[in-house]
């Protein structure tokens, strides 16, 4: 059997460079920028022409016009931070759900070795980054050229020598910006990669330290993690370089402008350009600060924002292990109450494409029947399981399940008739509820709390102040292992899906914990098909049958 081919060409994932919205935003916060260089620059006028004690009549329209535009900065400046973090947030949203959805079929074949959260967090930071430099990147600089076209009109009304001085900090800006942006674009993978590594050195070190402590490999995995935070800090400080120069470099160039306006204005002085005029021009380069300031920032944002665009182009842009990923269920396909029996027929399977995970396996699993699968690490036991949940696509051999070649159905349609629980069940930062609706989103609460007792977590919902609607992972209660395991095993109760398959779904507890869990599960599956990969003896005294897989010579 060949590797079916999908039926649909997958587009290039493309993140949108501009989100409607922002650039009204964008404008607006051009013109509250604008209203800040008017209101120091009017200021100076106003301070050095009442030195002279004119009447107060000669002043009146300039005071009215800095009250102006010190009203105007913060009302358009709040105007655009609500227009442009709504338009960002909003295309946040639609681009989670876009990602997602191209993200599904490609997990977990196509995540070579990165763990689940270390994906999803990283998809999480990637999508942020893409989405705020739009506030971050796009409002900055509009606003420095808006702001810097209307400082150069204004200057122009009263002296036009003045505008190559305006328009020389807008174009010197850009430059030390560029600058700034190359160094940290040119740096940012090594920052990222290292960044990475000390996350996976330091999961795997506290996580797995009762292990590292009982094979004497401690010293080892912390001078791993001393050596890769020292290349983190490398990494980190060639990176900040670039906003170094950028940050240390914008104010001086505002005032090394306003130095030159100096020059500029003197000559006219002396030919009767007014001196609160001249005022005003000297500090408008000053004023501009504020404007120029926000580059640093804004090439540093885009830097991350094209490094993240880059980093979910080529995530997403893989086709997925098994064919038809992209192919909803038929909503008239299999009910879930349908009894299928599994069988599977020589079965080889790739992960990379070159060596063989796992070769020429036979299983047969008739309804109701529970049977396990062991076998020597790297016989192919998760290879299997994932060619049974249409992770991945055999290359040769067949499935079917029940009447059904397996293979030539939608991975979600065949996903309809199985319950998967592996050895790392996510939490997700919300409530009980919601962690098990996950399953089956129409489930009731009472059926959620049926499977929860079912899993044995039943004394812990009772346990629990706010019931079903208590908050579970980041910010709310930890769960155990113990816990966590039963959470997935509630869940593909609820599922009510008739092949449950599990991947090591004891692997990290103790023995007793062990015990207690396959126990739970074995009752509360009692007439469903169960499919049991594992290295531990834990419930295999229950198995009809077990399927032993060897290591290729």
């Amino acid at each position: 059997m060949t590797r079916p081919t999908p039926e649909t060409t997958r587009t290039p994932f493309r993140v949108p460079r501009l989100v409607p919205g922002i650039m009204p935003a964008a404008i607006i916060g051009g013109l509250a920028l604008t209203s800040g260089v008017a209101l120091t620059a009017t200021s100076g006028w106003l301070i050095v022409a009442a030195s002279f004690g004119p009447p107060i009549l000669t002043l009146l329209a300039v005071i009215v016009s800095v009250r102006a535009f010190g009203l105007a900065r913060p009302v358009l400046r709040y105007v655009e931070r609500v227009k442009s973090h709504d338009a960002a947030l909003a295309a946040l949203a639609g681009e989670r759900a876009r990602v997602y959805d191209r993200l599904i079929p490609l997990t977990p074949a196509r995540l070579g070795r990165r763990g689940r959260g270390d994906v999803l967090s990283g998809v999480v930071d990637d999508l942020d980054d893409v989405a705020y430099a739009q506030v971050r990147v796009v409002v900055p600089l509009v606003a420095l050229v808006i702001a810097g076209l209307a400082a150069a009109l204004i200057d122009a009304f009263f002296l036009v020598h003045a505008v190559p001085v305006i328009v020389s900090v807008v174009l010197v800006t850009l430059i030390v910006g560029a600058l700034d942006w190359w160094i940290e674009r040119r740096t940012q993978a090594e920052v990222v990669a290292a960044r990475a590594r000390v996350a996976d050195l330091a999961a795997m070190v506290t996580r797995d330290g009762a292990e590292l402590a009982a094979i004497g490999a401690e010293d080892r995995a912390l001078a791993w993690l001393d050596e890769a935070q020292t290349r983190l800090t490398r990494a980190v400080r060639a990176e900040s370089w670039g906003r170094a120069i950028g940050v240390g470099l914008v104010p001086l160039v505002a005032a090394g402008h306003a130095v030159w306006m100096v020059f500029v204005v003197m000559p006219w002085i002396e030919v009767g350009l007014p001196v609160a005029l001249a005022a005003l021009l000297v500090l408008t380069p000053i004023a501009l600060g504020e404007v120029v300031g926000a580059i640093p920032d804004a090439v540093g944002a885009l830097a991350r924002a094209q490094g993240a665009s880059e980093r979910l182009s080529a995530l997403l842009d893989q086709e997925p292990a098994a064919a038809h990923s992209d192919v909803p269920a038929d909503p008239e396909g299999p009910s879930a109450g349908a009894r299928p029996a599994v069988e599977v027929r020589a079965l080889s399977a790739t992960w990379d494409g070159g060596r063989p995970a796992v070769t020429d396996a036979d299983l047969d699993v008739a309804p109701g029947e529970f049977v396990g699968v062991v076998g020597p690490n790297g016989s192919g036991k998760s290879t299997l399981l994932a060619a049974l949940a249409r992770h991945l696509d055999p290359t040769s051999g067949s499935y079917r399940l029940g009447d059904l070649d397996a293979l030539a159905q939608p991975p979600a349609q065949v996903r309809t008739s199985l319950a998967i629980v592996d050895d790392e069940v996510h939490v997700f930062a919300s409530t009980v509820r919601e962690n098990l609706r996950l399953a089956r989103p129409e489930a009731s609460d009472e059926e959620i709390v049926r499977a929860l007792r079912l899993a044995g977590l039943g004394p812990l919902l009772e346990a629990f102040p706010n019931g079903l609607d208590e908050r579970l992972g980041t910010g709310g209660r930890g769960v155990s292992g113990g816990e966590r395991a039963r959470i997935g095993i509630a869940r593909a109760i609820l599922s009510a899906r008739p092949v449950m398959l599990l991947d090591e779904p004891v692997a990290h507890l103790d023995h007793p914990t062990a015990v207690a869990v396959m126990s739970d599960l074995l009752e509360a599956a009692h007439g469903r098909s169960i499919v049991l990969v594992t290295h531990r003896p834990e419930g295999l005294d229950d198995a009809t049958r077990v399927v032993s897989l060897h290591l290729e010579q």
